[in-house]
């Protein structure tokens, strides 16, 4: 199992009038997430894209638990349960500053050969990054 954590603070633009975030920004905190996990693998989503593979969001689950206001800063633990295949499934916790679950949610991504617009397995340098994690 692989387990990051990110941080995020909200900022105004991202609340709602009642001063809570707007439900559409948690798909925005899990890119950040997700990105950041695999930046510190050592990978980045520029590289999986020279290497010809994009991943685009083919599911995205959402459970709000509590609101998550203005200037709060948020820990996002992001865990992948299952090596990947032609998918790869996150796994997203929010807290808030308190150290309170406030949300869940996961994202499911298919890897894509950018050539020929169809499924691939994952990229050869992410499946040995996340190898150890799987062993």
């Amino acid at each position: 199992m692989f387990q990051h954590q990110t941080q995020i603070r909200v900022r105004y633009a991202e609340t709602d009038q009642m001063g809570y975030v707007y439900y559409g920004n948690y798909a925005a905190y899990y890119e950040v997430a997700r990105v950041e996990s695999l930046r510190s693998l050592g990978l980045s989503y520029r590289q999986l894209e020279e290497q010809g593979v994009m991943m685009p969001v083919l599911e995205n689950k959402s459970k709000y638990i509590a609101p998550a206001t203005y200037d709060e800063l948020l820990t996002i633990k992001t865990t992948i349960h299952k090596a990947p295949k032609v998918r790869i499934l996150f796994h997203y916790e929010i807290y808030n500053e308190s150290d309170k679950l406030i949300h869940t949610g996961e994202t499911m991504l298919v890897f894509i050969n950018m050539k020929t617009g169809r499924p691939c397995g994952p990229p050869e340098a992410m499946v040995n990054l996340l190898r150890p994690f799987f062993e």
